[in-house]
């Protein structure tokens, strides 16, 4: 979904996304039933909870400098390809609730997209994500996290 701005390359070398740590666990995605069913297949330890419509992973207590890595999260990428969740195709943006009103932010940790100019990805936004993103939000109204300090709003749902 991000090929435009974000090279498959660069993406696959970083993996910062699938990585958390006691801070950010509340990043981990949003899994539907048959994504789950795919990771558990492949490593039955893995542990998920129910949100909402929904499975986040559950990572158990974290404590300080320990990393929880995304089962999916292979030493040749991701095993789920083109099915990997919603929230992982399109970050490092996310739907968040800013001040009451749902904005599509940008992640300042990833520096390969967050370095870009903020109208080019705004201009990106409008023409090709925030509408899947907002039409997302609305079937999964649990990928809303409130707004974040390492992210920087780029669209609100009403400059559409």
């Amino acid at each position: 979904m991000l090929k435009k701005i974000l090279s498959g390359s660069v993406c696959a070398d970083c993996r910062l996304c699938c990585v958390f740590d006691r801070y950010d666990i509340w990043e981990t995605p949003l899994f539907e039933e048959e994504t789950t069913a795919k990771i558990k297949a492949a490593f039955p330890d893995a542990k998920f909870a129910k949100k909402g419509g929904g499975f986040v992973l559950n990572s158990g207590e974290i404590t300080d400098g320990e990393l929880f890595s995304c089962p999916a999260l292979t030493d040749s990428g991701c095993m789920l390809g083109d099915d990997k969740p919603f929230d992982c195709r399109i970050w490092p943006f996310r739907i968040m609730n800013g001040s009451g009103q749902r904005v599509i932010a940008v992640s300042s940790l990833c520096s390969a997209v967050y370095e870009q100019s903020h109208d080019k990805l705004r201009s990106f936004l409008k023409e090709e994500l925030a509408e899947k993103i907002f039409d997302y939000a609305d079937k999964f109204p649990e990928a809303v996290h409130e707004l974040y300090d390492n992210y920087t709003v780029l669209l609100n749902e009403n400059e559409l």
